[in-house]
């Protein structure tokens, strides 16, 4: 057996494969931002006014997963800190960055700000405070010094979907207990129809200037593929096709570049291990189906409770059954007969709600949870005309079985089901 690690190590130590990886993951920053011009053209222009003193507007920037609203700002926020370095400023200009999908930080205001006032140099116990307490200290070290503050909260929906928009409100009234600095919100959001659910006042506030970000068609995502491919693999590693590929894949799922690069990356890893010299079509194939696996499991894992009991109703009705042969196909697809509708969910969801003694959500924010299980690509829904009786949704799980009792057994951990 020590012979057969040995064999795996060593193969690993002659790095085939890979020049440098890192240039794939999510944290890295290229030197350019291909296809964004324009909107790193405008992010640049909205928040430039903070150079000389100003505090810039709110801006809120929205686009599907993958389509570069991270990469963009951060970009412009190195250029920023770069500038604010060469001037001579009465000031200190900071730019802070904040996930609010990040656990253990999104799910409570406390936990926000106490994660802002520890990026700006302060710092709070993590419990035991009261909330206003944790809030006056953060102004207090706002206001230790004339200070110029940008906060990027990206994945800021994830904020408003676990406490609510007051939190908000609160940030972008900010400015108005503030006497010696000014503070300017930059939210970025996956959710295209985040802002529609908001308090108008939080929505005016936040959304001073808006920025749109349009998924990446097949194109521009090979050719920026194929621009950090040449800082990643070996000379001639990568086979016939494998990049168009990737690209057709990202293109199919809404544009996502990050999808992309995840699935050049995983093929290249794969092909480690399989001991090729070369990344192949079949390793891109199985880049793409453990994706798939890994994302569907993630986000069941880290949704909110209540979004996990809408899936469980769901999976629960789909099962009716109780013959796992006649909820999927051979290729994994839910059969015609087991369509449900979503007010047979909202009924059983209720119901668990009931047995649960969990707080029932309104039928319009079950049918609200239920479209975004469709955006993440979990579940299937389809309109359909009733008529003179209306228009109905239909619901087919997307689940493949390989992994649906996975998915059930994660929800049932969570509501502590025995």
């Amino acid at each position: 057996m020590t012979g057969e690690l040995d064999g795996i190590f060593e193969s690993f130590d002659k790095k085939l494969i890979f020049k440098d990886k890192s240039v794939l993951q999510n944290n890295y920053q290229p030197k350019e931002v291909l296809y964004r011009e324009e909107q790193v053209r405008q992010i640049a222009s909205i928040l430039a006014p903070i150079l000389r003193g100003e505090r810039p507007s709110n801006l809120f920037l929205y686009g599907k997963t993958g389509t570069g609203k991270t990469l963009s700002v951060q970009y412009v926020k190195e250029g920023l800190l770069k500038r604010a370095d060469t001037k001579q400023n009465d000031f200190v200009l900071k730019i802070e960055y904040l996930n609010c999908k990040m656990k253990k930080i999104s799910d409570t205001e406390y936990r926000i700000l106490a994660e802002l006032i520890r990026k700006l140099g302060g710092n709070v116990p993590d419990t035991g405070l009261p909330t206003e307490s944790v809030y006056n200290r953060f102004i207090d070290l706002i206001e230790s010094e004339k200070q110029l503050i940008i906060l990027i909260l990206d994945e800021i929906d994830q904020t408003v979907k676990k406490i609510s928009d007051g939190f908000l409100y609160n940030l972008t009234r900010l400015n108005s207990e503030l006497s010696k600095s000014q503070v300017c919100i930059v939210g970025i959001s996956n959710d295209l129809t985040f802002l529609e659910g908001l308090d108008p006042r939080v929505r005016s506030s936040l959304s001073e200037e808006e920025i749109v970000f349009p998924p990446y068609n097949a194109m521009q995502l090979r050719e920026i593929l194929k621009m950090r491919a040449k800082e990643v693999f070996k000379d001639n590693v990568l086979g016939d096709g494998v990049i168009e590929k990737c690209a057709a894949f990202a293109a199919r799922e809404h544009g996502d570049a990050r999808r992309a690069l995840d699935l050049l990356r995983i093929a290249g890893e794969l092909a480690e291990r399989d001991g090729s010299k070369r990344v192949l079509l079949k390793h891109i194939d199985e880049s793409n189906n453990k994706i798939e696996r890994d994302k569907i499991l993630d986000v069941v894992k880290s949704e909110p409770k209540q979004f996990q009991m809408v899936l469980y109703s769901i999976i629960k009705l789909a099962q009716k059954s109780n013959n796992p042969q006649t909820l999927l196909g051979r290729n994994g697809d839910l059969k015609k007969s087991d369509i449900i509708f979503t007010g047979d969910v909202y009924n059983y969801y209720q119901d668990l709600c009931l047995r649960r003694k969990v707080e029932v959500l309104t039928q319009r924010r079950v049918s609200d949870i239920i479209q975004e299980f469709d955006m993440l690509g979990i579940i299937n829904v389809k309109v359909i005309s009733k008529g003179r009786g209306g228009r109905m949704r239909e619901i087919k799980l997307a689940i493949s079985s390989n992994i649906l009792e996975k998915v059930k057994e994660i929800i049932e951990n969570s509501l502590n089901y025995n």
